[in-house]
C-alpha cells in the first residue's frame, strides 16, 4: 500500500472534531473521573457522595451520615448538614442543586468561605456520580422545605421541586439516592465489608461523627453497623495492633502548623499523627488528606517517614547506641514493625488525580515532619525504657537486613537458580513469556506430573512445590531466602522481592495457585498467599495472581458425566446434594470425590482446571490493605490467642464440612 493510499483510507478533518458536554464526556471516559469501570469504580461512586457529607462534618455542620444499600440495587447517602443550596443562579438561570449535579467545575469549595478544608475540590465528584447513574434522586432539606430533583443518566427529568414544609425539629441535610448504570460500568455488586472498612477509617479520622452503614438487601432483617470514635488516629493505631505484641504506648500528636506557601502567603496545615512499634517485621502505613484515604501516599507520608528515621538516628547517637564508626539506620530499619497513621487537613490540597490517591502539596511534608519530630523526640527522652526497645528493634532489623543482603548477593553472584541443582526438572517452562504466558504453582510432584502432561506447552508453565512451604509471616528474610521452595518460586517468576521487586521482569501474565481441595491444600494455598501478600504485593495489586478451581466431584450416569465445582457458602455435602437433584434416579449415578489433583489424569486436569475455555479462575485482589494485613497477622503470625478465638468463633461454619 502506497503513502497516498494510506492517506486516502484514514481521513482526519473538521468532521472528526467532536464536542462532548460534561455528562457525555464522563460517560464516555469514566476512567478519568472514577478510575475505571470495575468494582473499585463502583464503590468510588459511594465514596464521592460520602466525601461531600464528610466535608460538611469538617465544617462543623454535620455529625450524622447514613449510607443505605437498598434492596433494588440503589444506594442512599444522607447527612444532617445544611443541605445543598437550591436557589437560582444568576449566571445559569438554573437551581444551584441542578448545576452541581450536571456541570463539572461547579462547587462551593473553590474558596474558604463555606469550607475551610474539604475533600471535594474540583466540582466533579457529584456530577460524575450522576452521569454514571441510571437514575438519581436528590432531596434537600433546607430553608424550611424539602426539595427534590430527579435525573436519568445524568440529565434532569424534573426541575427542582418544593415538595413540602419541614416538620417541627426536622433536621436540615441532603439525601442522594442513585442506581449505578451498568450499561457504562461493569456489572458488580456493592460489598458490605469493603464499604464498612472504608467507613471505619473515615470515622477514625473524623472524630465525633457517627457514620452508619445499613444493608437492606439482607432479609428478613437488614445488616447494620455504626462507626463512631472519640480517639482519632490514636485509637485507629491501637485497633490495628490489637493482635500484635506492642513495644510501647502509641506516639501521638495533633497540631495546626502555620506555613508559608510560595506566592500564596501563609496557610494552616492541621496534622494528626500516631504510630506504634510491634514485634513483627510488617509495616502498616496509612495516610489521609482531608479524611480521604490517599492509598499511594504523598508528601504527608514522606514527611512522617523522614522525621521518624531522623529522630531515631539523632537519639541513638546522643544516647550512645550508635557509635561514631556506625552507619545510620536506614528508613527500612526504622520503619520495620511500625503501625503508623498520618492525617492532614489542608485548605488547598493538590491531588494526583480525581480519585485522590496521592497528595502532592510540598509544604505539607515540612509541616508533618515538624510535628512528628517534636512529639517523637519528646517521647523518647521521657520514656528511656521504651526508647531502648525501639532502638533494639531497629538494630535487629538492621542486622536481619544485612544478612538478607548477603544472602541475596550470594544468590546473584552464583549460578542462576533456574540452572542450579535446586531445580532439576522442577520448572516445566513454556515457549513464550509475557502477558499471554501463565505459570501454575502446583502442590506436590504427583499433581505436577499430571499438570505437565496435560498443559498447553506453548503458554503454560508448571512449577511443582514439595510439601508445605515456609510460613513467611514468621520467618526472617535471610531464613526465607535459604528455603529451596521459596528460592524456586522467586527465580521462576523473575521479579525479585521487597526493594528488589520489579514488576517489569515478571515472566508470566498469570500466576495461578493450584492446590488440592482438602485441608492440606487450603493450608498450602494460605501459605502461598501469605508469601505473595508480604513479599510480592504488587503482583496482587496489578492483577496477576489467581487461584485455580478444580472440581470436587465427578458424577457419571450412563455415557454422561458432570464435574461439580466449589461454590461460596456451600460445603461438600451440600454441593453433592444440589448436583444430584438433576438426576431422577440417584442409584444410577456414580460419584467420585476428588481429594487431590493427582487423582485426575492429565486429560481430566486439562478439561476441568487448565483449559481457558472451560476453567474457572479466581483473581486475588486486595480491597483493603489494613484489613488484609490484620487477617494475615492473626492467622499466620506468632500470637496464638487471636487465632484460637477466630477458630472457635467460626467452628460452627466448618464442623460439618466433608473434608
Amino acid at each position: 500500500m502506497t503513502d497516498k493510499t494510506v492517506a486516502a483510507a484514514v481521513q482526519y478533518n473538521e468532521n472528526n472534531i467532536q464536542y462532548l458536554k460534561d455528562i457525555d464526556h464522563i460517560r464516555l471516559r469514566p476512567g478519568m473521573y472514577v478510575g475505571g469501570t470495575d468494582i473499585r469504580a463502583l464503590h468510588h461512586l459511594i465514596y464521592e457522595v460520602v466525601d461531600n457529607s464528610i466535608d460538611e462534618a469538617l465544617a462543623g455542620r454535620c455529625d450524622k451520615i447514613f449510607v443505605i444499600l437498598n434492596a433494588d440495587g440503589s444506594v442512599t447517602v444522607a447527612d444532617n448538614g445544611v443541605g445543598i443550596p437550591v436557589g437560582i443562579q444568576k449566571d445559569t438561570g438554573r437551581s444551584s442543586l441542578e448545576v452541581v449535579l450536571t456541570k463539572t467545575g461547579s462547587s462551593g469549595k473553590f474558596d474558604s468561605s463555606a469550607y475551610r478544608v474539604s475533600g471535594g475540590l474540583h466540582g466533579v465528584g457529584l456530577t460524575a456520580v450522576n452521569a454514571l447513574s441510571e437514575d438519581l434522586v436528590a432531596e434537600v432539606y433546607r430553608e424550611g422545605f424539602m426539595w427534590r430533583q430527579q435525573h436519568h443518566r445524568g440529565k434532569p427529568v424534573t426541575d427542582v421541586q418544593k415538595v413540602r414544609p419541614l416538620e417541627p425539629n426536622e433536621p436540615t441535610g441532603t439525601s442522594i439516592t442513585f442506581k449505578p448504570d451498568f450499561s457504562v460500568l461493569d456489572r458488580n455488586e456493592f460489598h458490605f465489608e469493603t464499604l464498612a472498612q472504608r467507613f471505619r477509617e473515615m470515622a477514625f479520622v473524623t472524630r465525633r461523627v457517627s457514620l452508619t452503614l445499613r444493608d437492606d438487601r439482607v432479609t428478613p432483617l437488614p445488616r447494620e453497623l455504626t462507626f463512631y470514635f472519640e480517639g482519632g488516629v490514636k485509637s485507629f493505631v491501637q485497633a490495628l495492633n490489637r493482635y500484635r505484641t506492642v513495644l510501647h504506648p502509641p506516639v501521638y500528636a495533633e497540631k495546626d502548623v502555620e506555613i508559608n506557601v510560595e506566592n500564596k502567603g501563609t496557610s494552616t496545615v492541621g496534622v494528626e499523627v500516631a504510630f506504634q512499634y510491634n514485634d513483627s517485621s510488617n509495616i502498616i502505613e496509612l495516610a489521609f488528606a482531608n479524611t480521604i484515604s490517599t492509598t499511594d501516599g504523598g508528601t504527608h507520608l514522606t514527611g512522617m517517614r523522614s522525621a521518624i528515621t531522623s529522630v531515631i538516628n539523632r537519639y541513638a547517637r546522643k544516647a550512645g547506641f550508635l557509635k561514631e564508626k556506625d552507619a545510620n539506620f536506614s528508613g527500612n530499619d526504622t520503619l520495620e514493625g511500625i503501625t503508623a497513621i498520618v492525617s492532614v487537613k489542608v485548605s488547598n490540597p493538590s491531588f494526583e488525580s480525581q480519585t485522590k490517591v496521592k497528595l502532592l502539596n510540598p509544604e505539607v511534608q515540612g509541616a508533618v515532619s515538624q510535628v512528628v519530630s517534636e512529639a517523637f523526640m519528646e517521647f523518647l527522652e521521657l520514656n528511656p525504657r521504651e526508647a531502648r526497645r525501639i532502638i533494639d528493634k531497629c538494630m535487629t532489623s538492621k542486622r536481619a537486613r544485612e544478612a538478607a543482603r548477603k544472602a541475596r548477593d550470594l544468590v546473584r553472584s552464583g549460578p542462576s537458580l533456574l540452572e542450579s541443582s535446586t531445580l532439576p526438572g522442577k520448572l516445566a517452562d513454556c515457549s513464550i513469556t509475557g502477558a499471554d504466558a501463565e505459570i501454575y504453582i502446583v502442590e506436590g510432584d504427583s499433581a505436577g506430573g499430571s499438570a505437565k502432561q496435560g498443559r498447553d506447552r506453548h503458554f503454560q508453565a508448571i512449577l511443582p512445590l514439595r510439601g508445605k512451604i515456609l510460613n513467611t509471616e514468621r520467618a526472617s528474610l535471610d531464613k526465607m531466602l535459604d528455603n529451596n521452595e521459596i528460592k524456586s518460586l522467586i527465580a521462576a517468576l523473575g521479579t525479585g522481592i521487597h526493594e528488589d521487586f520489579n514488576i517489569e521482569k515478571l515472566r508470566y501474565g498469570r500466576v495461578i495457585i493450584m492446590t488440592d481441595a482438602d485441608v492440606d491444600g487450603s493450608h498450602i494455598r494460605t501459605l502461598l498467599l501469605t508469601f505473595f501478600f508480604r513479599h510480592m504485593q504488587p503482583l496482587i495489586q496489578n492483577g496477576h495472581l489467581y487461584i485455580a478451581q478444580p472440581p470436587i466431584y465427578l458424577l457419571k450416569s450412563g455415557k454422561q458425566h458432570e464435574y461439580v465445582y466449589p461454590k461460596a457458602g456451600l460445603n461438600d455435602a451440600q454441593l453433592l446434594e444440589q448436583a444430584l437433584k438433576k438426576y431422577k434416579d440417584n442409584a444410577k449415578v456414580t460419584v467420585q470425590r476428588y481429594k487431590g489433583l493427582g487423582e485426575m489424569n492429565p486429560e481430566q486436569l486439562w478439561e476441568t482446571t487448565m483449559n481457558p475455555e472451560n476453567r474457572t479462575l479466581l483473581k486475588v485482589t486486595i480491597e483493603d490493605a489494613a484489613e488484609a494485613d490484620k487477617v494475615f497477622d492473626m492467622l499466620m503470625g506468632n500470637s496464638v490467642p487471636p487465632r484460637r478465638r477466630f477458630i472457635q468463633t467460626h467452628a460452627r461454619q466448618v464442623k460439618n464440612l466433608d473434608i
